[in-house]
């Protein structure tokens, strides 16, 4: 078992020959011959080495560093250079594991001449030095970021000279020695984002001086605020310090920031530019796409049109908010429709969208409402992969199918499932007022059978040129359902997804709605079709009345019901052809006594919800960076928001911007805020006048 260690920053020993080289990992070094090491990970024995066995040595230093131990304390234990090291790790990465032991001789002869020859038979190996090798790789490396700092990726529109702004009206612009904030936390987001999506210099860049508001919005989502007013409570000289902006105004002088961007009418182009640079960087996924609608309520008295409800299962004044996530809950696309939205148009206009942008078509997974053959038709067509539940299922049908079909089994979400997958033919044909024919093809038919809750249930693919085996398409459908619902199920408690910061109402361009008229003649329609059930049910029940000569006697109680229900039956069928002859759908310019429907004005919307997912997509990005350096798996989320809640100190100097977070209290928790602070530090973030940003870990500095 390895000693206890305490660290403080540097590199303490607590017992002779056992050195603390981060993330947990302890390394111990035994100098007796033949000189060994050994590497345990809180307590555990996880790697030993012969330190005189040089190719050996390579792969357990390599391995280390894969384990989260660091290059310094590394070098120090086994007392050699950081360069070294630096150059093994360099030369896995560049040159593989061939390129590692290269050099490496296994032949008994002490003789350099023989163990070339041995090695020279056959070998096609890369030669030369690799140090020298390595060192021109990392100069190109520096040139070619440098080279991309100076040319931004964002060149789709953006202004660069929207950048030289003033000096006073430049981030961080003030310098100070050591300041307290309790905001402190909110700093991993900005240097995340800034490095990583290079997202301050696309917000400067367009919006220029009023890009301030987008940073009043970052504070917000990351210490989840629910709206502009509630900004009263915020310490505005600690939050405006750690921000930047040197102090937050009051809430008029907010307000005036929110709507000198939003006069701007950039949020389509912001936003465009925004997810190009994250499908061209490889920060969210290509392969599954998640796609759904999201109710954004309206409860004011303006009409606007109606949006579904669907946990209450009505309709109600509102917009939609079609979102796409990636498997990992990222975001990947957004917009907001006026009234219910049309998800299928929308699903066929982002694959349009960014195709040119995309290697393939992802997979999209929609639920039941786009179940339809006319659909599945056009995403065949177009060449768009997709996965999606069947609607209508029969679970009669289902039950009666054999276990012994269902050959495949897999778990997901720590449930059991079993599953097989069969053809299924479908022919469309389009309405008979189309010039194209009917179109017949087929779908990966999948019956998925959980064991866990016996529930049988199955879904329908297309994965086109895509090799998709059945468990593949399986786990695309379950992760957008129940357990693995998409980003809104998760990101409500940490956003106001319903927050629409300055409402602005214009006329809409769909001044159509469902004619009037037809409600009055449906109730018309529903009241002969009672009374006719009523005279039905008293005709039933009369008697044909006689004569005493045996014949009809006249306007008897039955010839009146007969006669009343060929009126009623009469007076039915007329309403009916008047309901045909009459529009569906009428404009209400047309009508008498209606209110013109207003559109509820979006790009306030767009760019708060533009900060909001940037926020999220850095939290995931973080959270994973994290997952490394902390062994408690399902505390990790939690550790990350204790993280970016930390109070701490923060200090502006001339050429860097340097945050301080208060430790921890607990040992491993402590040891990976210091590992995410160090990795954020790693990353070179600066701002677009020159100051480069670090954050740290340690006591008060005042």
């Amino acid at each position: 078992m390895a000693a206890q260690l305490v660290l403080s920053g540097n590199l303490e020993k607590k017992e002779k020959n056992h050195y603390a080289v981060g993330n947990g990992l302890v390394l111990e070094v035994k100098d007796n011959y033949p000189r060994r090491a050994f590497l345990y990970q809180r307590g555990v024995l996880i790697k030993k080495v012969n330190l005189a066995d040089k190719t050996a040595m390579k792969l357990f230093i390599v391995e280390a560093l894969d384990h989260g131990a660091m290059k310094s304390r590394l070098a120090t234990a086994l007392q050699m250079s950081r360069q070294t090291i630096d150059n093994y790790q360099g030369t896995m990465k560049y040159f593989g594991l061939e390129g590692l032991i290269q050099g490496y001789s296994v032949s008994d002869s002490k003789s350099r001449q023989i163990q070339r020859k041995t090695h020279a038979a056959g070998d096609k190996r890369i030669g030369g030095n690799r140090a020298k090798q390595l060192a021109g790789i990392r100069r190109q490396a520096r040139q070619d970021r440098a080279k991309q700092k100076r040319e931004l990726p964002f060149s789709f529109g953006y202004d660069p000279e929207a950048l030289a702004l003033e000096p006073k009206e430049q981030v961080f612009a003030q310098e100070h020695e050591w300041q307290p904030t309790r905001y402190a936390g909110v700093f991993t987001y900005l240097m995340a984002l800034i490095s990583q999506w290079q997202w301050l210099q696309l917000v400067m860049g367009y919006f220029g001086s009023a890009y301030k508001i987008f940073l009043v919005f970052l504070l917000m989502g990351a210490r989840n605020i629910r709206s502009l007013e509630q900004m009263k409570n915020v310490h505005l000289a600690e939050a405006g310090r750690l921000l930047g902006l040197t102090r937050l105004p009051g809430k008029p002088k907010l307000w005036q920031w929110f709507y000198s961007a939003c006069e701007r009418k950039l949020s389509l182009r912001l936003r465009s530019d925004y997810f190009r640079y994250q499908l061209c960087s490889g920060l969210v996924g290509l392969y599954l796409w998640f796609i759904d609608g999201h109710l954004l309520p309206y409860t004011g008295k303006a009409a606007v049109h109606y949006a579904y409800n669907t946990q209450r299962q009505m309709p109600e004044p509102g917009r939609t908010s079609m979102v796409t996530c990636d498997s990992g809950g990222r975001i990947i696309d957004f917009e907001i429709q006026e009234g219910k939205g049309d998800l299928k148009g929308y699903i066929l206009c982002l694959w349009h969208k960014w195709c040119a942008d995309l290697p393939a078509s992802p997979v999209m997974v929609f639920d039941r409402e786009c179940y339809d053959a006319g659909f599945f038709s056009r995403l065949v067509l177009t060449g768009i992969a997709f996965a999606t539940w069947q609607k209508n299922v029969d679970a009669k049908e289902l039950a009666a199918i054999g276990e012994e079909k269902f050959t495949e089994a897999f778990e997901f979400n720590d449930k059991s499932y079993r599953l097989f997958e069969q053809e299924k033919i479908v022919t469309y044909y389009p309405p008979q007022d189309s010039a194209v024919g009917a179109h017949c093809f087929k779908l990966r038919h999948i019956f998925i059978w959980n064991q866990s809750s016996n529930h049988r249930t199955c879904g329908v693919a297309w994965s086109g040129n895509l090799e998709m085996s059945t468990v593949e398409c399986a786990r695309a459908i379950l992760s957008r359902w129940g357990a693995s619902e998409n980003t809104f199920k998760h990101t409500k408690d940490r956003h106001p997804l319903h927050y629409h910061p300055g409402f602005k109402l214009v006329d809409s361009d769909n001044q159509e709605i469902k004619n009037p008229a037809l409600k009055e003649i449906e109730q018309q329609i529903k009241k002969a079709k009672k009374q006719i059930d009523k005279l039905y049910k008293k005709l039933a029940h009369s008697k044909r009345a006689l004569n005493k000569n045996g014949t009809v006697r006249q306007n008897s109680v039955k010839q009146r019901l007969e006669k009343n229900i060929q009126q009623k039956e009469d007076q039915l069928k007329g309403l009916k052809d008047k309901k045909k002859q009459m529009p569906e759908r009428v404009n209400v310019s047309s009508l008498q006594d209606y209110k013109s429907i207003k559109q509820i004005d979006n790009e306030g919307k767009y760019l708060f919800d533009f900060v909001t997912s940037s926020v999220w997509n850095a939290r995931k990005l973080m959270v994973n960076w994290l997952r490394s350096f902390y062994h408690q798996k399902n505390e990790v989320v939690d550790l990350f928001y204790a993280i970016t809640n930390c109070h701490g100190w923060i200090k502006s100097t001339p050429k860097e911007v340097i945050v301080r977070l208060e430790p921890m209290r607990q040992r491993d928790r402590r040891m990976a805020q210091e590992e995410l602070c160090r990795k954020l530090t790693t990353l070179g973030a600066h701002t677009p006048n020159g100051k480069w940003l670090k954050i740290e870990v340690g006591k008060s500095p005042l």
